[in-house]
């Protein structure tokens, strides 16, 4: 069956509508209940009683409710503050209007008047009946909720895990509180006014069916789904849910195919029986399912009323949705890696989705770039621009061109075509790659990207097989792999002349700050050998980078490190107002020649500066100073600045404080991301002219102005590493860390990137650490192994299934020792016609990545909250769209996932309540803009793990174990007081100490007697020998190891002060800020997309 067929005889949703007409956008506020749909979905047995709506020809009318609503379930209270009419946590699954239920006489028949009574087959209700106990332990497939969760069985093909029908619990949810656990196998029972998304996901894998799970509808009451039990041998009716976009396979104990969630009546069969449907019984009246008392449930209801023929307890009161029933990120990442990390990933097949980030795997490179350098949000892009705004998917790609490999996997190739230089296109300039089409016998080549057809030179002509192919394809590394770099002639560089090697300044803050910190002494010591790692080409002996140094306060200090000199000279510019550089010959040096010098001027400083008092610095002039050096030494390099305070002294680029917490929340809150002045921007602009790329190391005690100071390192490709109230004895291991990797990782310089595509897109957006003076040149003054640039693409013209699509990354840039290259990523992607196959194709973690960096960048020029319901309305969007056209037809309160994006809402939570678009008292505005440039770098697997950190606990694994123990996931409820984790997240690093810990293992660990002899924020473990502290150290260092930065650790007791600022990171749970809980949210999107499938 076709997946975008709708099912005969009625569409499945109810009337044909236009895509999303009068789309009301929710706000996380007290929202009216006129904007929520007042029209349910009309499934298949017509729309519900009580709205005037006529039937479609030769349906019959749904059975009516028994009893019109009490009006407080009808009314939403005034002025709720959670999401719109609900209290704290409640979600509204039904109609959200206040118009009352009709009331039909009770003697009216249901159903079709020819149908017998009895004899009624099970139809889909609008706001479906809830799935009995016996239905969702069936669906759960592995995931019982009951009190020891059981893991999910691995899913066939490249799935995400078993598929995942979700079992509706209920409304209101208190702060806090456990859940209520069930016996072994039983679910938990449904609600009953106030109902739950019910979830359910689709497979990225083979075609079969899908399952999913009612959640009643909340505001009004139940209706009834059916008449009475069906009797004995009858067979039960239901839409089949066969279509091609579902799991790969029924998981064990699945509904049988053709069923979906309809609670027809009958005896219930063993679980194991896949053969008969059969439920539990369920009773006519308006509450839905009925069942005996269980553990951990109230009494039942007073006197509510039964119908029909049966007889017995009434349902009893809400209880909350079971966590452990809704897509778990750990499952997801576990189920991938054990799926997907034995074999490696091999690149030849157009349009494969990689294994997730998270996942360790190998890739052989066979015609398309590694995903380490690249990652799509969809690997199947839509044919035509209405289908891509249909689906509201954006199109993106993550590009990390310099991204290093692990040492199994071999670096680029270096091609050298001598002077000819490489062989590209004529039309469209793209550069040799495998996908180009050799023709009339090898002479010629057809361009896979334009069409242009060019000659081949004769010094590049080779023969072609019988299959068209070169014989010498898989000689050439330009023919047969995905990425691979070429050396670059003199055309390729600046005044037609070749690069000389690039040079590294350092330039150190000297003031009263700096010297009292103990930073300038620290620094200094470390420069002495630290300048003996500088990056170095392959084999080559020493590096050929040249160094230099400058200090500064109000005014700057320049050295003269030339080696024939005894003493290092200093020369003094106090003229900051007009910036030169008093010396050429001496300043920039090589390191060995001049190494007796330079160690006397790293001895000398903090002695020459030990008495000031100088309190004020410069900035601006700063960076001048070190641009105008590399232009009189004519060649690129890097700044490294270390920096105090806010530059108040008299020179361009004066700053004042203007922290105002007062602005959060409001239209001018956009203001604090953007800089003060626009003389941080000329500058940037000029130093990336020059080829100049600056890192800056804050250490503020104060606001600095962090989104002013990052204009420059953000513009020219840097990084910024900050250390509010740095003191040397708690911040001396990561900053010497992070300045070790920061001076030693490989940069390329003065590059300019661009990204050609296929007829058919273009690239239209980029996202980054970047400069660009024109729409398609990314103009980088630095870049390095870490950095990523973010595009996204626009359809131009219609795609065509057959030929896909393709993108190549070409990066112009100068090595660290001077050689001029060109570095090329290539990748073919599908196309489709069918929305299944883009939702089958997609990948979360990079489309979070993508709409963080959209996020973050929207802030600069829109208030916050703004921002905020953009990217609820476009998750809610794509979501409904899947709904819409992929999903097997089925009941409104079913929240149907695809499989691939069953993370989506758990992961956009985390962004949106993450310190930029959801500040907490506690987050300074520095700090805030620190965060807004690192993500907007980020690459995927650093924003996996920085919005949903990974939380480890360390006593439940065996003690021998040396491999990682398995995370948990991010919520309060999963910490065991008599337990230990790890919690991480890329730029922060707590050890949890539980309240009961066992004395041996505080003794083990912390080398003390008890609990409350622990020093709470203690950042270093002490060295013991014993095979725990040993395991934990390891553990910790190779967490370390997997990270860009450095993490500090700090030890957090339960109950303890500190303990607020690590719940900050259990991103599951409700935010003091004010951020949804994972349930919170789901339930909210879920009415999000009822109201634009409405």
């Amino acid at each position: 069956m076709n997946v975008n067929q709708s099912v005969p005889p009625v569409p499945s949703f109810g009337q044909p509508q236009p895509v999303y007409p009068g789309y009301h956008q929710s706000s996380y506020g007290g929202q009216s209940g006129s904007t929520a749909p007042t029209i349910p979905y009309g499934a298949y047995n017509g729309p519900v009683p009580g709205y005037q709506q006529t039937l479609p020809q030769g349906m019959s009318r749904a059975p009516p409710s028994s009893g019109a609503p009490p009006a407080s379930t009808a009314q939403a209270p005034c002025g709720q503050a959670a999401y719109g009419q609900f209290g704290q946590g409640d979600v509204q699954n039904g109609p959200s209007s206040t118009v009352q239920m009709q009331r039909l006489p009770g003697s009216q028949p249901f159903g079709s008047p020819l149908a017998p009574v009895g004899n009624q087959p099970a139809v889909l209700q609008p706001y479906g009946p809830p799935p009995t106990s016996a239905q969702v332990t069936a669906q759960l497939s592995g995931m019982q909720i009951s009190g020891a969760v059981a893991p999910a069985p691995p899913s066939s093909g490249l799935g995400y895990g078993p598929p995942t029908s979700l079992a509706s619990a209920s409304g209101s949810f208190p702060n806090s509180g456990l859940y209520g656990s069930y016996p072994q196998g039983q679910a938990p029972p449904l609600s009953q006014a106030q109902g739950h998304p019910g979830i359910q996901t689709s497979q990225r894998s083979a075609p079969s069916q899908a399952s999913g799970f009612t959640p009643p509808a909340s505001g009004g009451p139940r209706l009834p789904s059916m008449t009475g039990p069906l009797l004995p041998g009858q067979s039960f009716g239901g839409p089949s849910v066969s279509q091609p976009n579902h799991v790969s396979s029924p998981p064990p104990q699945a509904l049988p195919p053709g069923t979906q969630m309809t609670g027809p009546l009958g005896p219930l069969p063993p679980m194991h029986s896949l053969q008969q449907p059969g439920y539990q019984p369920q009773q006519n009246g308006s509450f839905g399912p009925a069942r005996g008392p269980q553990p951990n449930y109230g009494s039942p209801y007073p006197a509510a009323p039964t119908f029909g023929s049966q007889s017995g307890p009434q349902p009893l009161p809400p209880k909350r949705l079971d966590p452990d029933a809704i897509p778990s990120p750990i499952q997801v990442i576990e189920d991938d890696r054990n799926n997907r990390g034995t074999e490696p990933f091999v690149t030849g097949v157009r349009g494969q989705v990689p294994p997730l980030v998270t996942t360790n795997f190998l890739v052989k490179d066979q015609g398309n770039a590694s995903p380490r350098y690249i990652r799509c949000t969809s690997y199947n892009i839509p044919c035509t621009s209405d289908m891509a705004k249909q689906a509201q998917v954006p199109l993106a790609a993550v590009i990390k061109p310099l991204a290093s490999l692990p040492p199994e996997e071999a670096s680029p190739y270096v091609v050298d075509h001598g002077e000819s230089g490489p062989l590209r296109c004529n039309r469209c300039k793209a550069y040799m790659c495998p996908f180009m089409q050799f023709i009339e016998g090898g002479r010629r080549f057809q361009c896979c990207f334009c069409s242009c057809i060019n000659d081949v030179p004769p010094q590049y002509f080779q023969h072609l097989d019988h299959t068209g192919k070169r014989v010498d394809a898989y000689d050439r590394p330009e023919l047969s792999l995905g990425s691979y770099e070429f050396l670059a002639t003199v055309d390729y560089c600046k005044n037609n002349k070749f690069p000389s090697p690039p040079a590294f300044i350092f330039m150190i803050d000297v003031s009263y700050n700096a010297i009292r910190t103990g930073l300038v002494r620290l620094l200094c010591e470390e420069l002495k050998s630290l300048l003996d790692f500088l990056p170095r080409e392959g084999g080559a002996e020493e590096s050929a980078i040249r160094v230099g140094f400058v200090t500064y306060n109000k005014v700057l200090h320049f050295y003269n490190v030339k080696s024939s000199l005894a003493q290092p000279q200093m020369m003094v510019v106090s003229d900051v107002a007009d910036m030169f550089v008093p010396l050429l010959d001496g300043f920039l040096v090589n390191v060995n020649e001049s190494r007796a010098v330079i160690t006397s001027l790293l001895d000398q400083i903090p002695e020459m500066f030990a008495d000031t008092r100088e309190t004020e610095t410069v900035f601006v002039p700063v960076i001048q100073a070190g641009m105008e050096a590399l232009k009189a030494a004519e060649c690129a390099g890097k700044l490294f600045l270390f920096h105090t305070s806010l530059p108040i002294a008299e020179a361009p680029g004066k700053l004042k404080n203007r922290d105002d917490r007062k602005l959060i929340n409001t239209d001018k809150e956009k203001t604090l991301f953007q800089p003060q002045t626009g003389a941080y921007q000329t500058l940037a602009k000029e130093c990336v002219a020059q080829g100049c790329c600056v890192d800056l190391f804050l250490f503020p005690n104060q606001y600095v102005d962090v989104a002013t100071l990052s204009v420059v390192p953000q513009l020219t490709g840097g990084s910024v590493y900050k250390y509010a109230c740095f003191q040397v004895e708690n911040d001396q291991e990561r900053f010497l860390s992070d300045l070790r990797r920061d001076v030693q990782k490989v940069v390329g310089f003065d590059a300019v990137m661009r990204v050609r595509t296929s007829t058919g897109i273009r690239a239209v957006d980029f996202f980054g650490a970047f400069y660009m003076s024109n729409t398609t040149d990314v103009e980088l003054a630095g870049l390095d192994g870490d950095k990523t640039v973010t595009v996204e693409f626009k359809h131009d013209d219609r795609l065509n299934e057959e030929s896909g699509a393709l993108l190549q990354c070409a990066l112009l840039y100068t090595s660290c020792a001077g050689q001029r290259r060109l570095r090329i990523h290539n990748l073919a992607l599908n196309c489709c016609t069918q929305l299944a196959d883009l939702y089958r194709n997609c990948e979360t973690d990079t489309l979070i990545n993508y709409m963080a960096k959209f996020a973050y960048r929207g802030v600069l020029n829109s208030p916050v909250k703004a921002v905020r319901d953009t990217l609820i309305t476009q998750c809610a969007q794509i979501l409904a769209c899947y709904r819409k056209n992929c999903a097997s037809p089925s009941s409104a309160g079913q929240l149907i996932l695809p499989e691939c994006m069953k993370l989506l809402p758990v992961y956009l939570n985390c962004v949106l309540k993450s310190d930029v678009l959801q500040p907490g008292a506690e987050i300074t505005t520095d700090d805030r803009a620190y965060v807004r440039q690192l993500v907007t770098s980020m690459d995927v697997a650093e924003t996996n793990v920085f919005f949903y950190p990974r939380l480890l606990p360390l006593t439940k694994s065996p003690i021998e174990s040396t491999t990682e123990p398995p995370a948990v996931r991010a919520s309060e409820e999963r910490l065991s007081n008599g337990d230990m984790y790890l919690l991480e997240n890329g730029l922060n690093l707590f050890l949890w100490v539980g309240a009961s810990v066992q004395q041996g293992v505080v003794q083990s660990l912390f080398s003390v007697s008890s609990f409350s002899q622990i020093t709470s924020g203690l950042s270093v473990l002490p060295v013991l020998d014993n095979p725990l502290s040993k395991k934990v150290r390891g553990l910790i260092d190779s967490l370390r190891a997997q990270r860009s930065r450095y993490m500090k650790l700090i030890v957090v007791k339960q109950e303890d002060k500190l303990e607020m600022l690590f719940k900050h990171f259990l991103v599951e749970d409700k935010s003091l800020s004010g951020g949804a809980s994972y349930v919170d949210f789901l339930c909210h999107m879920h009415k999000e997309i009822r109201q634009l499938l409405s």
